[in-house]
């Protein structure tokens, strides 16, 4: 027999936390796994659109991982959740490290700041990249009145960074001219 998807629990406007603590949709601990799992589904798209094979399995780990996270920023910290949570570890910044490093290997150094675009999959990965640095900041606030794991935080800087050199990387594999900022003096 199929599972239902509706749980009709949430219709008031509250949600549970992994460990039973309810609490409002709004809250920001909320705020910041909702983000999170939108980023996972631009890089999803992004993965999509790719043709790199490499740069693809990058991202599914990198959704992975998210998920990861999105367990973790799940949690009430106060109550020991019943079931098994994975880790994020310092491991998983060092292989995003890493793939920055041999990207950067192939593409001409920055002359100057660059705008997003260029080609549709060089704009989903730079709005990939927003969504990012937007979950960072949520998990940031979050900090300021909660326990956050500080590898959520790294990953998530460490990954906007990625993301900025995939695009650059992936515009330099399909031949798409960088499109310089020139900024406006007078």
């Amino acid at each position: 027999m199929a599972q239902k998807i509706y749980t009709k629990t949430g219709d008031k406007g509250s949600t549970s936390l992994i460990g039973g603590t309810k609490v409002p949709k709004s809250h920001l601990r909320i705020e910041a796994y909702g983000t999170v799992d939108e980023l996972s589904s631009f890089i999803g798209l992004c993965r999509d659109l790719l043709t790199d094979e490499v740069a693809r399995k990058q991202l599914a780990e990198v959704q992975d991982r998210l998920f990861t996270m999105n367990a973790s920023l799940a949690c009430d910290p106060v109550k020991e959740p019943k079931m098994r949570i994975p880790d994020l570890k310092e491991e998983d910044i060092t292989l995003l490290e890493k793939e920055m490093d041999r990207m950067n290997e192939g593409i001409p150094p920055m002359k100057s700041f660059i705008l997003p675009g260029g080609h549709p999959v060089l704009s989903q990965l730079h709005i990939a990249r927003c969504v990012c640095r937007r979950a960072e900041r949520c998990c940031v606030r979050l900090t300021q009145e909660s326990e956050v794991e500080p590898v959520i935080l790294k990953y998530l800087n460490r990954l906007s960074d990625y993301l900025f050199v995939l695009a650059r990387y992936t515009g330099h594999q399909m031949n798409v001219e960088e499109i310089p900022w020139r900024p406006r003096i007078s």
